[in-house]
């Protein structure tokens, strides 16, 4: 009779290795990331350098709220987590988009010597398997952001909160909405690059991502509710602001801060506010730009003109896309032929 073989019991505890081997060890580790890096297809590489760059971005949307910026290497159970919520509530970004995200982020802080927990991956795809559930949820991202109207404008400015946050908030969109800004462009604005004129605002749009920079002006609206150059004026004598950031940040008790707002911080008060106002469509920080483009069609101005405000490429598909939105009534093939 053969003895029966007892399987090894694995360790209770991890093995403790001596300093050249934990050396070998360790050059194995960044020779092993070296070569994955370089096997990595380019379309890889840059789309991980736009999820680290979203995940700074959701690092200065926290640091606005809590008032403490946290380092991007501090990738946690409760940070990973929070960025997933932050991509579903405020980006309104699709189930499989944030899936992408979270490994970016992994992949990235991984690459720059942080160590993940494999707790924090787990809770965030947790965090994100009901949203994968919802069909609502997964249509994101197919369709064009919709266009905001100057009725709209006006249900906007009459739920506009009270006090200095109400000021700001109604500046920014209207200001948004006036220089067809993008909400990088519009979180860029300078005070003293905003000048009062007789016919309205001189504005400096600052170049951001790469595009250049522009200026542009912005006359004076017939509604005083929806005027941008009345809502800058009001604004900039509340916060008495005269240089720096054109738009900063208040917390829950009112206070300003001395940094300028993100680009998701701009888009998020859009957001909001379309909301407060009871609006049928949620609006996005690019409905602003959207608005501006068609309403300004429909009231006749030139191509030119608008590109001239918006900073649009002459051959922008995106540019005459919202052209042949704005045109589609315009002397309508249907209308009139006899029916």
């Amino acid at each position: 009779m053969t003895d029966a073989v007892i399987p090894r019991q694995p360790d209770a505890t991890p093995a403790v290795y001596d300093a050249a081997t934990l050396a070998v060890l360790h050059a194995m580790e960044e020779a092993a990331e070296k070569h994955l890096d370089a096997i990595r297809p380019h379309n890889t590489k840059r789309s991980y350098a736009n999820d680290w760059a979203l995940w700074e971005e959701f690092h200065d949307w926290l640091g606005e709220r809590t008032g403490q910026r946290l380092p991007p290497t501090a990738v946690t159970k409760g940070t990973l987590v929070g960025f997933v919520v932050w991509l579903d509530t405020i980006r309104l970004a699709a189930p499989n988009s944030i899936d992408r995200r979270i490994t970016g982020v992994t992949v990235t802080a991984r690459g720059r010597g942080v160590e993940v927990p494999k707790a924090a991956t787990v809770a965030a795809r947790q965090a994100l398997r009901p949203l994968k559930n919802d069909p609502e949820r997964q249509a994101r991202g197919r369709g064009r952001a919709a266009a905001v109207t100057p009725e709209q404008l006006r249900l906007m400015s009459a739920a506009v909160a009270d006090g200095l946050t109400g000021l700001r908030d109604r500046a920014l969109w209207l200001m948004a909405f006036g220089i067809a800004g993008r909400s990088a462009e519009v979180a860029a604005l300078r005070a003293d690059g905003i000048t009062l004129v007789s016919q309205g605002l001189d504005v400096h749009v600052p170049a951001v991502k790469g595009r250049p920079p522009r200026d542009v002006v912005v006359a004076y609206g017939k509604n005083p509710d929806t005027c941008p150059v009345r809502a800058w004026q009001i604004w900039r004598a509340a916060a008495g602001i005269t240089t720096g950031p054109a738009f900063l940040p208040i917390d829950a008790r009112g206070n300003m801060g001395g940094r300028a707002l993100s680009p998701e911080a701009v888009r998020e008060i859009i957001a909001r506010n379309a909301e407060r106002a009871g609006l049928s469509v949620r609006l996005t920080g690019h409905s602003m730009r959207a608005g501006f483009i068609t309403t300004s069609r429909r009231a006749g101005k030139r191509e030119e003109k608008i590109r001239e405000q918006s900073g649009h490429a002459e051959n922008s598909p995106a540019f005459w896309g919202y052209i042949r939105e704005a045109d589609k009534w315009t002397d309508a093939a249907s209308e009139d032929i006899g029916l």
